[in-house]
């Protein structure tokens, strides 16, 4: 139920990374069949594609690294406070800067519960109670908070990323040399932090056993380390955000570890297998379809991060525990 009727398009900021907005996606889709209203959507230029003819953004503003730096940032927030005054702010990062953008802010200010206290102290204590409280409402519900009185179900704010005919066209030529039949599946084995890739032998192994089940896989994401040296699947650094979203919609599952790619998936309606080493369902940034599986370790020392950004005392064994035969297991689980 919505808390009260946004007369004018709201202005919905949320920077990060594209995983973030990502997970904003299926909420503006959610919002545009309560309210029937398009938002304008503030975030990094980079994140932009991922908003493309998505029928709930009116406008998009993409910030450049210039604007987000010191008096750049004060410059702009005064810009959009005067481009949109009148106009509701929701504030979906929760952050310095978004608080300084809501302070010069003329219009009304709506926020969603982030949770940030109960996040810190579940990771110092790991009390049950605290991780019951933080799984109950994963992130797109935490973000639909911010206009709804009570959280929508799990699957009404799935992400959504809308892609043409042509960009799905586009993607079946570039997968036509390397799948036939049987199922297609999509690796990510990159991540930002170490501690959250699991071991590159691990998926060479699975790719084997994907070979020995006459399954189709193939490689995608960027990096300065491709997982192989110019194998024909191994489409890393070749396609941008919008072309990554197409191949991953022709693919019949990813497996992935904890990343923007995850999201992605989501949302273009592919099922996901997740390895989630040092960070936790209870951060509320996992894979919420119907047919999505996280494979996980239950350690004494899980979570130890929010981002996986820490180091690691024993050997990153919540990854490396993680064997490409358990993987191997949940594909074939997924694809049944």
């Amino acid at each position: 139920m919505i808390s009260r009727a946004v007369k004018q398009p709201a202005v919905v900021f949320r920077l990060g990374h594209m995983g973030d907005v990502a997970l904003a996606t299926g909420v503006l889709s959610h919002w545009r069949e309560l309210l029937g209203d398009a938002f304008v959507f503030v975030t990094r230029e980079a994140n932009l594609p991922l908003l493309e003819n998505h029928p709930a953004v009116a406008e998009t503003v993409g910030l450049s690294p210039e604007d987000l730096t010191g008096a750049g940032w004060f410059r702009r927030c005064g810009d959009l406070a005067r481009q949109y005054a009148g106009a509701t702010l929701v504030d979906l990062h929760g952050t310095l800067r978004s608080r300084i953008l809501a302070l010069r802010w003329k219009g009304e200010v709506r926020r969603y519960p982030k949770f940030g206290l109960a996040r810190r102290l579940f990771e110092r204590t790991r009390l049950e109670r605290l991780r019951v409280k933080l799984e109950a409402l994963n992130v797109p519900q935490r973000y639909a908070l911010a206009l709804d009185r009570t959280a929508p179900p799990r699957e009404a704010v799935l992400p959504r990323i809308f892609l043409t005919e042509a960009e799905k066209e586009a993607a079946a030529r570039l997968l036509a040399p390397v799948s036939c039949e049987g199922p297609l599946v999509a690796l990510h084995p990159y991540a930002t932090h170490p501690a959250k890739q699991w071991p590159a032998e691990n998926w060479m192994r699975l790719a084997a056993l994907l070979d020995e089940a006459d399954m189709n896989w193939f490689v995608v994401g960027r990096s300065d380390t491709p997982l192989t040296n110019g194998h024909e699947r191994d489409l890393t650094n070749a396609t941008g955000l919008r072309a990554t979203c197409g191949l991953l919609g022709r693919a019949d599952l990813l497996v992935t570890g904890d990343s923007g790619p995850m999201h992605l998936a989501g949302g273009v309606g592919t099922p996901v297998v997740a390895l989630f080493g040092p960070t936790a369902r209870a951060w509320g940034f996992y894979p919420a379809g119907p047919r999505d599986r996280v494979l996980e370790r239950d350690l004494p020392c899980r979570p130890c991060s929010l981002h996986g950004a820490g180091r690691c005392a024993h050997g990153f064994e919540c990854m490396t525990g993680i064997t490409p035969d358990t993987v191997m297991d949940a594909v074939r689980a997924v694809l049944a």
